[in-house]
């Protein structure tokens, strides 16, 4: 059954009208009803399926313009919400400077300069595509879902997370050159597409922004660019980095080792016990062990080898380099965990909001569709964090969609309620309503 565009919540069409300098007219009556529709619809989030959510008067070949051929920015788009996001953020950012100041233990001397961290994370995430062999960009990407190379596109995304405010970037689809050959447009690695997004990136006054990506970006291109911006940087390591170790024999007093030699030799008295932080669970207890040291086509860092427990085996280590040379273990595990926020961004994205389920032809719309349904969690996120404040616990983005949709049916059943009491047949609603 449908929901009327009027049943839309307040606070939604508040959102929504953030973004009307975006958009014609038209245009933003359109964002409305996607938006809508992507935080209602039940089912594959199909350009059909997202109409069969709201009753509204326009047709699916319009939607379908809309996403690919209607003169409107996605960066425009995203710059919007960035700017609100940083409206919402900057006072909490202010509160957590005047509650360090109130802590810090008075002495004599400057005080210290409070320390708000906001992460800048950095990821693909491949779409499978099974039957998708017209559309434009499709390539083959490695699916960790799936263990192996599949067809489909792959979405280079950065998230800025900060004092528990996630806010997604703008969507960049990543083309294989042979991919771009082909059709005819410029070719750029995923190296040059988050190496741009570090270069272009604007942080919030007021904080310091440390940059987490997995292994796949440990490259000093990247480390360069970070470090270049006054950016902490702390990456994954695969086992066959190297980094230097003093060996007294060896003529200059050190030499290159790789990681999975420099692990097996450690015993267990190297390792320290740590907490693994999360916001939903308790924090699990992982064994540590940083040295701080070189590693090859890096800078000086703190590498860190982390497994569950003493007993795992060497394969089992996962290996961590961070440009944070004066944390502490603990500090350390707190950027690594932090990353974990964008892997939950796509299983968000993926599962509540059809980011995957898209059925359009070409690259503009791909990247059109991944942009509104980044505006619908955005929009999630505000009310996570309003919901926050009332319940006084952690509540995952499921929990928020659940909840804006409760108060859309809500809205349904008033409306419907005035309907008949005005003396509408039930037939006429109900051809209102019907899909």
């Amino acid at each position: 059954m449908r929901v009327p565009i009027i049943c839309m919540d307040g606070r939604l069409r508040e959102f929504a009208a953030t973004f009307r300098s975006c958009f014609s007219r038209p245009q933003h009556r359109y964002f409305e009803i996607v938006l809508l529709a992507l935080l209602l619809c039940q089912e594959t989030k199909t350009l059909s399926a997202l109409l069969r959510q709201v009753a509204v008067q326009v047709s699916l070949s319009g939607l379908s313009r809309f996403l690919a051929k209607a003169p409107w920015s996605t960066a425009d788009v995203a710059q919007t919400w960035r700017t609100r996001f940083d409206t919402q953020v900057a006072p909490l950012v202010a509160a957590e400077h005047a509650r360090q100041r109130a802590a810090a233990p008075k002495r004599r001397g400057c005080p210290a300069t409070p320390v708000v961290t906001g992460y800048l994370i950095g990821d693909d995430s491949t779409m499978h595509k099974m039957r998708g062999t017209k559309m434009a960009g499709l390539g083959k990407h490695h699916s960790t879902t799936a263990g192996t190379r599949v067809v489909g596109h792959s979405l280079v995304q950065g998230l800025y997370v900060v004092q528990g405010r996630h806010c997604p970037l703008e969507p960049q689809l990543y083309r294989q050159q042979a991919v771009c050959a082909t059709e005819q447009v410029p070719f750029h690695s995923k190296i040059d597409l988050m190496d741009d997004l570090i270069a272009t990136f604007q942080p919030l006054p007021g904080t310091t922004t440390h940059v987490l990506l997995d292994s796949w970006y440990a490259a000093k291109r990247l480390w360069k660019t970070a470090r270049g911006r006054g950016f902490q940087i702390s990456t994954g390591l695969k086992s066959n980095r190297m980094l230097r170790i003093a060996d007294p024999e060896a003529p200059n007093g050190w030499r290159w080792m790789g990681l999975a030699e420099y692990a097996a030799g450690l015993t267990d008295a190297d390792y320290h016990q740590v907490a693994w932080p999360s916001q939903d669970a308790e924090p699990r207890q992982v064994w540590v062990h940083v040295v701080q040291t070189r590693v090859k086509k890096l800078y000086r860092c703190q590498v860190i080898l982390v497994k569950e427990t003493l007993e795992a085996s060497v394969k089992q280590v996962r290996y961590f380099a961070s440009s944070d040379l004066a944390a502490d273990a603990q500090t350390l595990m707190g950027h690594l965990a932090a990353r974990w926020a964008v892997e939950v961004l796509f299983a968000d994205g993926k599962e509540l909001l059809g980011l995957d389920q898209y059925q359009v032809m070409s690259a503009e719309a791909i990247v059109r569709f991944w942009t509104l349904a980044w505006a619908a969690y955005c929009f999630l996120d505000e009310e996570r964090a309003r919901l926050r404040r009332e319940w006084q616990r952690h509540v995952t983005l499921g929990e928020a969609r659940r909840e804006v949709q409760r108060t859309h049916w809500r809205h349904l059943i008033t409306w419907m309620h005035q309907q008949f009491a005005d003396g509408a047949a039930p037939q006429t609603v109900f051809d209102r309503l019907a899909a």
